[in-house]
């Protein structure tokens, strides 16, 4: 029989200070916000009046955020480009209080940035990406290599958020995950499918239902289903255990038993980010020294505030506290 829950509490608060290594791709979110009242005599599309614009962490950079705030002691490993967007992401991490030793500036790719225009209601009216999704190699992957393995000496937890920009490889997934093992601790994935095979040997996969169904070949629509699937995602990733994060039905856990954790989120604003939450959660939890049923659980109590807000955001220990 599983072990008795813990207290959701004592969890969070033995979690702080605990040490995370981020591997991943770094991106800034930008935000272009107005109001709109007519539509273009040019094009059937709405005009925006400009408002106000805003600039927060992305991708790999809103785990380490969201690890920071729920009072992780974070390292991030990554690349940005040379250029005046790498600059306001990196200082903008060291302002979250992220160690950014382990990231490299690279003269030949832009900084990965998504400038969202919204309207003053939160309504997304277009979406423009600049980004450099070329797989680091040569100099750079070794370089990148040799701070991953030396941030991940200091590390209770590593993480590898993939959103297939580059930073991610065979070698850089490998020399995380290897680096873990050799520590004894924890690896964590947020993976991407077409990389499916670079994780081989983690501890725990995060894939949402439809990566999982991409991976497994099969649909998800109920419990048994997610349980096939995550058996079979298991099997096929060669890792330990998965976690699949199915929205307004909850999540599966597969890990030494199995658990269906129903959903805690009572309002949906935006599912943006929503993933990094959970990672981030599932990690401290972790780090803490929590079994990875109780991890997921405070992962699920911490996903059901980041979906009631817009956009990406980092959910602070003292607001998941109270939610507990």
């Amino acid at each position: 029989m599983p072990a008795e829950p813990v207290d959701l509490r004592r969890l969070l608060a033995d979690a702080r200070g605990r040490s995370v290594l981020v591997v991943g791709d770094l991106m800034l979110d930008h935000f272009v916000i107005g109001r709109v009242d007519r539509i273009s005599p040019e094009a059937p599309v709405p005009v925006v009046q400009f408002d106000h614009e805003s600039f927060r962490l992305g991708g790999a950079a809103n785990v380490a955020h969201n690890l920071a705030a729920l009072g992780g002691q974070v390292e991030i490993a990554g690349v940005v480009g040379n250029d005046p967007e790498g600059s306001r992401l990196i200082a903008a991490l060291r302002t979250a209080g992220i160690g950014i030793g382990a990231v490299i500036a690279d003269k030949d790719r832009c900084t990965t940035r998504k400038l969202r225009v919204v309207t003053t209601r939160n309504q997304q009216v277009a979406r423009i990406d600049y980004e450099c999704d070329r797989a680091v190699d040569g100099d750079l992957e070794a370089a990148l290599v040799k701070k991953i393995r030396a941030a991940a000496a200091h590390a209770h937890v590593i993480l590898i958020s993939d959103y297939q920009k580059g930073t991610i490889t065979r070698t850089t997934a490998q020399a995380a995950i290897e680096a873990a093992k050799a520590k004894g601790v924890p690896s964590l994935v947020d993976p991407k499918v077409p990389h499916i095979d670079y994780y081989a040997g983690a501890g725990l996969i995060t894939p949402n239902h439809h990566e999982a169904e991409a991976v497994t070949l099969q649909r998800i629509r109920n419990s048994e289903e997610a349980r096939g699937a995550a058996v079979r995602f298991r099997e096929r990733a060669q890792c330990a255990s998965v976690l699949i994060t199915r929205g307004e039905h909850g999540m599966w856990l597969l890990g030494e038993g199995e658990f269906d954790l129903p959903a805690e989120a009572r309002e949906v604003s935006d599912v943006t980010g929503a993933g990094d939450t959970v990672i981030a959660a599932i990690a401290l939890g972790l780090a803490a020294g929590g079994s990875l049923r109780d991890a997921a659980r405070l992962a699920n109590r911490a996903a059901g505030l980041a979906v009631a807000r817009f956009g990406p955001v980092a959910i602070t220990a003292e607001e998941l506290a109270a939610a507990l």
